[in-house]
C-alpha cells in the first residue's frame, strides 16, 4: 500500500511513518507534507497513493483546502481533534478519521477498511458533503473556564483572555488585567475550542486574541512579526505559510 501523510507537527508525522512500518513493511510512504500549498503541488505532480493521512489542521489553513485546488484519486482517512457530532459526518463513503493522539490498532482497521473498498467514491464530493455539514451545524465555542482556587474554584471568562502560550508543555492564559492562569487543555485543545473569530494560533506557542495584537511587521522571507500590547518583550513570529491566512482573518 501506498501512503502520503499529510501532517505538519514533525513528530505526529514520524509516529504516524513509523506505526505504518510496523503494520506492514510492505507500506511505502511515498511523501511527508507539512502544508496545503506542498500537499497540492505534489499531487499536481505525482502518480496518487492508495490512500492519503491527513491531519484537518494544517500551518497555512485547512486540508479541505487541498480538495478544493485539486482533484484527489485516492480515499482519504482524516486526523482530528473534533467533537462526537463532527466525527460522525466523517463515517461517510470512503472517508474515515482517526481521533488524536492516534493509537497503532485504529490505524490498521483504518487502513484495512480502505483496503477492503473494492469502489471508491469521489473524496472530493464527500468533503463538499462535509463542509456542508459544518455549515448547517451550529458550533458552539467555549465561553468560561473552570479553575481550582484556594479550597474551592473560580470562573475565567473567554472574553478576558488577552493571549494564550504554552510553555514546557504547560498552558497559560494570559488576562487582560495581566494575570495568568494555568489549564489543563493543551493548545491544540483550545484551537478547537476558542471561537476563531476571536482567536488566531499564530503558532505553535500562542493563541492571540484580536484585541492582544499592538502592531505587526514585515520579516524575513515573507514572515510576520506580531508585537502584543501587553507583552510587548514576548516575540511573535507568523510563518510564511500562515501569514495569508492572518491577514485574511484580520481583514474580515
Amino acid at each position: 500500500m501506498r501512503v502520503v501523510i499529510i501532517e505538519d507537527e514533525k513528530l505526529s508525522a514520524t509516529r504516524l511513518k513509523n506505526m505504518l512500518f510496523e503494520i506492514s513493511p510492505d507500506i511505502e510512504v511515498l511523501a511527508m507534507i507539512d502544508t496545503i500549498t506542498d500537499s497540492v503541488a505534489w499531487f499536481r505532480e505525482h502518480s496518487h497513493p492508495d490512500v492519503a493521512l491527513m491531519d484537518i489542521r494544517l500551518a497555512d489553513g485547512l486540508s479541505f483546502d487541498i480538495m478544493t485546488q485539486t482533484k484527489l484519486a485516492c480515499p482519504v482517512i482524516f486526523t482530528t481533534a473534533y467533537d462526537e457530532y463532527a466525527i460522525r459526518a466523517f463515517k461517510v463513503n470512503s472517508i474515515d478519521y482517526l481521533l488524536k493522539p492516534i493509537e497503532k490498532d485504529d490505524l490498521q482497521q483504518a487502513l484495512e477498511k480502505v483496503g477492503s473498498l473494492q469502489s471508491q467514491a469521489d473524496p472530493n464530493t464527500v468533503v463538499q458533503q462535509l463542509l456542508e455539514f459544518f455549515k448547517q451545524k451550529d458550533i458552539t465555542y467555549r465561553t468560561r473556564f473552570l479553575l481550582p482556587f484556594r479550597d474551592g474554584y473560580k470562573t475565567v471568562l473567554v472574553e478576558d483572555i488577552d493571549f494564550v502560550y504554552s510553555s514546557f508543555r504547560i498552558t497559560h492564559l494570559v488576562l487582560k488585567d495581566g494575570s495568568q492562569e494555568t489549564v489543563a487543555q493543551t493548545m491544540d485543545d483550545l484551537e478547537e475550542q476558542l471561537n476563531p473569530a476571536n482567536f488566531f494560533r499564530a503558532n505553535r506557542q500562542h493563541l492571540i486574541s484580536i484585541q492582544s495584537i499592538g502592531s505587526i511587521h514585515n520579516y524575513f522571507n515573507g514572515k510576520l512579526k506580531i508585537t502584543l500590547k501587553r507583552d510587548p518583550e514576548r516575540e511573535l513570529l507568523i510563518s510564511k505559510e500562515k501569514a495569508p491566512a492572518f491577514k485574511q482573518w484580520l481583514d474580515r
